[in-house]
């Protein structure tokens, strides 16, 4: 009988009891500054950037935007749409919009985590405000579905009275956040 090979082994489940686009962006901002990505085609107009996490069934799903790939995100939580599979493989979840193709990969510093890609080059996207609204976009499937909000940090209040609202908050608004 041989020894599994430890290479091979799944890494442990981390459940996030906080919201983990962190985690992702830091994540790939270091492949991407260690030029450890095999990667054919980047977008420029494009950077590192989580987009619309949310707590959906208990676990969490979010879109990251990188000069090279726009992905949905599935991260355990602790819910019912986390099914943990190993490094490389791939599973069908069925969400609000459509059914999806997840593929699973890990990271030493976060555990297991799952993405189904939405757009591979990048190319044809102008610029962040466009990534934004596309990852915003796939986000608000998940509107009409029970989710729990990230919680808000400590921050000072406003002041009272009608403030101008940039275009990146009047999206942050209409997806839920402030």
């Amino acid at each position: 009988m041989t020894e599994p090979d430890p290479d091979l082994a799944a890494p442990p489940v981390m459940v996030h009891d906080i919201d983990p686009a962190a985690f992702l962006v830091a994540h790939y901002q270091e492949l991407w500054e260690q030029g450890e990505l095999e990667m054919a085609e980047i977008n420029p107009a494009l950077a590192i950037e989580a987009v619309g996490f949310i707590r959906y069934q208990g676990d969490w799903l979010g879109v990251v935007v990188t000069p090279w790939f726009l992905r949905l995100f599935l991260m355990p939580g602790g819910g019912s749409l986390w099914g943990e599979i190993p490094v490389g493989q791939t599973r069908y979840l069925s969400l609000p919009a459509e059914t999806m193709q997840f593929i699973a990969d890990a990271a030493p510093q976060f555990g297991s985590f799952q993405y189904a890609t939405l757009l591979e080059p990048t190319s044809l996207i102008a610029d962040m405000a466009a990534a934004r609204q596309m990852a915003l976009r796939v986000m608000q499937g998940f509107g009409d579905q029970p989710v729990e909000p990230e919680p808000e940090p400590d921050r000072p209040a406003e002041p009272p009275g009608p403030t101008a609202i940039s275009r990146r908050g009047f999206f942050r608004r209409l997806a839920g956040k402030r």
